[in-house]
């Protein structure tokens, strides 16, 4: 069944933002690109110290930027389709994230954005 596999938090001052997270949850946050696009992965635990849900944080690209939440697909083009089919808008379409996977940015009927994450890590 389709569940959150990873977020993304978008954040105005990284640095700010990353202290504040460590400093909450204990998260823990590993650069894995640099200028001029950083990103970090965030890793989060239960609340029994296992390794739970992943995240990610980039610099705010627009105004009103929330974090998205990406729910695991088995099929980024065959969600698109439903998607569309259940009234729902595609705001980007399928993209590729070389060695990781892929994903799509959705509005639901309730205008809430959402990203479809297809693991593959032979995507080129």
């Amino acid at each position: 069944m389709p569940t959150i596999a990873h977020f993304d938090l978008p954040a105005d001052d990284l640095e700010r933002a990353k202290r504040f997270y460590e400093k909450l949850f204990d998260w823990k946050f590993n650069q894995v690109s640099g200028e001029p696009m950083p990103y970090y992965l965030i890793e989060t635990r239960d609340l029994n110290g296992n390794p739970a849900v992943g995240g990610g944080m980039l610099k705010r690209r627009l105004p009103g930027q929330n974090t998205v939440n990406y729910i695991g697909v088995s099929s980024v083009e065959e969600y698109i389709a439903k998607v569309k089919k259940l009234g729902g808008n595609i705001i980007t379409q399928r993209t590729v994230v070389p060695g990781w996977g892929y994903f799509a940015i959705c509005v639901d009927t309730e205008n809430n954005t959402f990203g479809l994450w297809q693991e593959d890590k032979n995507a080129r």
